[in-house]
Formats: C-alpha cells, structure tokens, sequence
C-alpha cells in the first residue's frame, strides 16, 4: 500500500470499539472447543474404544490441515482492514475474491489428495486397526467439506477485517451450532456412526458458507466492484500470498513448539505426559479467551494503518494490551484458584492428580507470559508485518529448544515448563521491540488535522 498516494483518515479509537470487536469474537470462538467434546460425547455413546480414537486422530489431522490454510483468515482481515482504513472500497472487495480464489483452490486440492494425505498421516501416528479404520472413515467424507470450510476462514477473515465481528460471531454460532445438532441427528437418531459426524460437519460448512456468501453479496450491494483483472493484479496477488506464507511458516513453527513439549513430556513417562497434557488445556482455554482481544488488534491496527493515522494504531495498541493483561492475570487467579478442582474433574487418577498439582504453577502462569505474544501477534497481522512475526518465532523457537537443553537436566519437568514460559515471553518482547520500529517506518510525520471518526 502506498501511504504517500491516500490521505489520511483520522478516526477514534475507543474502549467500546475494542470490546465491540473482542467480546463477540471471544464468543465466536470458544464455540469451537464446545463441538469437539460433543463430537466426542456423541461417537462416545455408541460404546465403541476404536471409534473414539478414530475421530481423534481424525481431528488431528484435520487440525493440521486447517492450521496450514489458517492464514485465509487471519491475512484476510488484515489486508481488508488496511483497505477500510484506507476508504479504498474497490480494494477492500478485491480482496475477498483473492482470497475465495486461494480458498477454492486450496480446498479443492486437499478433495483430490484426501487419500494420501489421510496414508501419510496415519503412518505417522499409527493406531490399532480399528481405529485406523475408523479414521479412514471418517476423514475421507470430512475432506469433503474443505472447499467451503477455508472458504469460510476467508468470509470471516473478511468481515472481521470490515470490523463486522457481529456478522463473524452469528456465521460461526450458526456452523458450529448446526454441527453439533447435526452430529446427534445423523448418529444417535440415523445410526450413521462415525461418517455421521464427518458428514454433520459437510453439511454445516456448506450451509455457514452459503449464507456467508449470501451476507457479503448484501455488503458489496450497490458497491464497486473489482474487475477480474484487478483481482488478478499481479503485485497485490503475491503481496497476499506473501502474507498468507509467512503467517503459515509461523503457524507451523508454533504447532512444532508445543508438539515438541508433548513428545518431551511423553519421554517422561505416561504419568508425566498425562499432567502435561491436561496442564497444557489451561494454556488453550486462556488462549481462546485472549483470542478475541487480538482479534480487535488486527482489526484496529489494520485500519489505523491503512488510515495512515498513528494515534489510532498507538490507542489501538495500547487498550488492546490493558485488556488483554487484565484479562490474562483473572485467568492465571482462576487457574491458580480453581486448578486443583479442575483437574480432579478431568481425572479420576490419583497419580495424575498429584503430579499435575506439583506443576499447576506454571500452566496458571501461561496467560501472563502469552498474552504480549496473542496481542503481538494480532497487531502484526492487521499491520501485515508478517515477515517479522515469522522471523522473531524462528528465532523464539531456537531459544525455546536451548532453553530446555539446559534446562531439563537441572529441573526436570520444571525445566520444560519454564523453557515453555521463555519461549512465549520472548515472543512477546521481541515483537513488542520490532512493532516500535516498524510503527516509526509505517507511520511518516502528517501535518494537519482532520475530524475523527468513531471506530466502530
């Protein structure tokens, strides 16, 4: 984006368009986790171990894939918000058909290589034959549902970036919601079983993305629109690209990170590995709660920097930060508080109970040293700085997997959790370090004044 061509476009930013963004967005979602424990609940109920195990490995993989295309969402709302910020209409709407563009044609692809990737995953994680069987089963009619499902990543990326997250928390209720009703539908009431609850989530991602498409129709009424040679404009095209590769490289690095804390947790045992794991949940649910706030950060950040209004983007930094601390150190007391009684509710195993109370200190302290990281990497995205947020992951990483050699064999499992804190700190810190940079190149001296406008 050329900031010397546009104007500046001063606007507002404010507690109530940070909260108006995050709080449905938070909602949005921890929707998410609610549909893989009833999925569970439900195959559950047919009392059958290698079906349980199937659609967990089944989700794993599926977790994989959907991690690698991820940055249909997150890219998307940042280019999008730089285009609203910018006033430029044209762009913002070439950006969605970019982005659906990249969706169908990734989506397509995982449809015609379902059965090879489904192979290599299962050889990597193995599993009884049953299990494998039900997996099978159940990933080859879920990889069905690819094209719609990262069209939807890229529909809500695009309302997000739009500062629409209304819009984006009714579409994923609505997906999320007819899954689970369809999971108990087509295995308790059609016996489907297992291809029950893949198909369920077939039907659910072409619904969402049906009525998403319909929404963004109504928002581009009356609108420019791009011509297919803008879509096709080849510097924005590989500038999205760009974008969406760095954002993957840096996905993959933090699915390394944390696979790594589980294989260094499972080389200490099945005890050990079975406290970490449930410790390690702490971490997740704090994170879907400190998600929403980063959300806001892309949104406001992104449109500040389209705007080419550095108050805006410092405000947008600065609430989004206070409320993502707020929020992490009531999450660190809760699970600090409540830990022990959570734990006990996951686990009837005495053992595990046990060896998970003598770590629970570091899993309630994962919101604390995480949440610059979360709020980091949200303003990262809505500014497109995503070469950076990948290099200083790299580079975290490298400090992480250090940390824990010279770590663990003075502390032991102490020493793999505070290598774990080290590395979300130093995520944190870098990117707070190099967003001061980048905000001083991104933002030149502006004379003049111009009337705000309120965000949201």
């Amino acid at each position: 984006m050329d900031s010397a061509a546009s104007p500046q476009r001063p606007f507002d930013v404010t507690n109530r368009s940070v909260l108006m963004i995050a709080v449905p967005m938070t909602l949005a979602y921890l929707s998410t986790p609610i549909l893989g424990l009833v999925d569970t609940a439900v195959i559950g109920q047919l009392g059958n171990a290698a079906l349980i195990g199937g659609i967990a490995l089944g989700g794993i993989l599926f977790d994989l894939v959907f991690t690698t295309f991820n940055f249909l969402r997150s890219g998307t709302t940042g280019l999008t918000a730089q285009a609203v910020g910018s006033g430029n209409a044209l762009q913002e709407h070439a950006v969605f058909f970019r982005a659906s563009l990249l969706a169908i044609g990734l989506g397509l692809a995982v449809v015609l290589l379902r059965a090879p990737i489904l192979e290599t995953g299962l050889l990597a994680m193995g599993g009884s034959a049953g299990v494998q069987a039900a997996t099978r089963d159940y990933f080859m009619v879920r990889a069905l549902s690819a094209p719609f499902a990262l069209m939807n990543y890229a529909i809500l990326g695009w309302f997000i970036g739009r500062g629409q997250a209304g819009t984006g928390l009714v579409l994923q209720t609505i997906l999320n919601g007819l899954n689970i009703a369809l999971s108990v539908l087509f295995v308790i009431g059609f016996a489907w079983g297992i291809t029950g609850v893949a198909a369920a989530t077939v039907v659910s991602e072409t619904a969402a993305c049906l009525i998403g498409s319909t929404l963004v129709a109504r928002a581009m009424r009356g609108r420019p629109l791009p011509t297919l040679a803008q879509v096709l404009e080849k510097a924005e095209f590989r500038r999205m690209i760009a974008v969406n590769r760095d954002i993957m490289i840096r996905s993959f690095t933090l699915l390394f990170a944390f696979a790594f804390f589980t294989a260094r947790s499972a080389a200490q045992g099945d005890t050990i590995l079975a406290a970490n794991a449930i410790l390690e949940k702490f971490f997740l649910i704090g994170g879907y709660f400190l998600d929403g706030f980063a959300t806001a950060a892309e949104q406001l950040c992104g449109r500040a920097i389209g705007a080419r209004y550095r108050p805006a983007f410092d405000r947008a930094v600065r609430l989004t930060l206070v409320w993502g601390f707020v929020l992490a150190g009531l999450a660190a007391v809760v699970f600090w508080g409540a830990g022990d009684a959570i734990v006990a509710f996951i686990t009837t195993a005495e053992d595990v109970r046990k060896i998970a109370g003598d770590y629970l200190f570091w899993a309630a302290l994962t919101p604390v040293f995480g949440v610059l990281a979360f709020q980091m990497d949200g303003i990262f995205i809505g500014a497109t700085w995503s070469r950076d947020m990948r290099n200083m992951m790299l580079i975290s990483l490298a400090i992480y997997l250090a940390s824990y050699f010279v770590l663990f064999p003075l502390l032991g499992n102490h020493g793999l959790w505070l290598a774990l804190e080290i590395f979300l700190g130093i995520r944190g810190i870098s990117l707070s370090y190099i967003c001061r940079i980048r905000a001083a190149e991104t933002f030149p001296a502006v004379s003049g004044h111009r009337p705000l406008e309120k965000a949201g």
